[in-house]
């Protein structure tokens, strides 16, 4: 059956192609000329993922350096055999990618209410920033970031965007300062990545995020983990591009079992993270899994003892899906209340201007109070971000 009429569907992810004065007037005067600026080359330039664009193309330079992440994948409103990696200029994108009026009219027409929105040229998460070897340029940039996200795009529409920002993360002081500069801005959560470890930093199980966690908790800022963020999942070298997309939902798998067996929900009671954009036909099984571990394992494994994982889950992860029947079947082994959609504009996997459609289509056997929580309110819940 349809979703009732009422019902605002709340997509907690999506993405912002950041437009070309995004940093202008952001930046300290010192960083000015180095900061984040669109300009026409013709060569080679990398994007966020590792991969280069070729030719005559609009991209960002940082410092000196090009980064062809002008529309990572904003392939939105193409047949899907024009479908790839890297618009290259922003003529060849829907308008709606970058222009914030232009995109609650698509939104509208996709029948989704609410976005949550990720940033495109730091990378999901800030990685863009973080490898940048100018760490005053680059803790300059994360802030001029979150400004454009917060100060400009959510605020044009504050009842249809939820600001989002990223952090420094190569420094947990500075993480902690960010998230109290952005909390006080009106953020309403916190992306990060779902395995430090993968990119050389301590690991969930090493206690070293734990100031920067307890920001989150005390702002009461949910952290998003989008698959990705961590790096691409471990695949052989010669394999096409599209093994790797159809697993990079198993690096949300990954990040759920290193959580739900360190020691972070165990000392943070109130902290919420999403899996953004890692699906959720996959958790009962995991879940099932964890727990049969840790029934055997927890007394020499250093786990603790006293709550089984599956318990840990209900209280403190949620789990995203563009279109997932497995996951709406198993949704009561999940949990209704930890289940949330997202409609991913403007990238391949979107579904516009036929979210709503496919989500109804999803949820046609699905009790009424059960699709509200689905497409609505856990979204609203969790993100603290009530109807106006």
């Amino acid at each position: 059956m349809p979703l009732p009429k009422d019902c605002q569907i709340v997509s907690v992810d999506d993405h912002v192609i950041e437009h070309k004065d995004a940093y202008k007037d952001r930046l300290p005067a010192e960083f000015a000329d180095r900061g984040p600026k669109v300009v026409e080359i013709d060569g080679e330039a990398r994007n966020a993922l590792g991969n280069t664009s070729v030719g005559r193309q609009q991209v960002w330079m940082i410092d000196g350096e090009p980064y062809a992440t002008l529309g990572l994948n904003a392939v939105v409103g193409k047949p899907k055999e024009q479908f790839g990696l890297e618009p290259t200029r922003f003529e060849d994108m829907r308008p709606g990618c970058y222009d914030i009026h232009e995109r609650i009219k698509d939104m509208d027409a996709d029948g989704i209410h609410v976005q949550l929105s990720f940033p495109s040229l730091p990378g999901f998460a800030g990685r863009t920033f973080f490898e940048l070897e100018d760490k005053a340029l680059a803790l300059a940039c994360v802030r001029a970031s979150n400004d454009f996200m917060i100060d400009e795009w959510c605020a044009a529409y504050p009842d249809r965007q939820i600001p989002l920002a990223i952090l420094p993360y190569w420094d947990v002081a500075l993480s902690v300062a960010e998230i109290e500069r952005v909390a006080a801005k009106g953020a309403k959560a916190i992306s990060f990545i779902e395995a430090p470890h993968a990119v050389g930093l301590p690991s969930w199980h090493s206690g070293h995020w734990d100031p920067m966690l307890a920001a989150m908790q005390d702002a009461d800022l949910p952290m998003c983990l989008h698959f990705g963020t961590g790096g691409a999942p471990l695949i052989s070298p010669d394999a096409n591009f599209a093994v790797a997309i159809a697993l990079f939902g198993t690096n949300s798998q990954f990040a759920m079992a290193e959580l739900l067996l360190s020691p972070v929900f165990h000392t943070f009671d109130r902290l919420r993270v999403a899996l953004s954009e890692g699906g959720i036909g996959w958790m009962p099984y995991l879940l099932e899994r964890l727990d049969y571990t840790w029934e055997r394992h927890r007394f020499y494994a250093g786990c603790n003892q006293d709550v089984r994982p599956s318990d840990l889950f209900r209280d403190h992860i949620f789990g995203c899906f563009i279109s997932d029947d497995a996951g709406i079947e198993l949704r009561h082994a999940i949990g209704v209340e930890n289940v949330m959609f997202e409609a991913d504009y403007p990238h391949s996997d979107c579904n516009w201007p036929s979210s709503r459609v496919v989500l109804e289509k999803l949820l046609a056997d699905v009790p009424d109070d059960e699709a509200r929580k689905i497409a609505e309110d856990n979204a609203r819940r969790i993100y603290n971000f009530p109807r106006r």
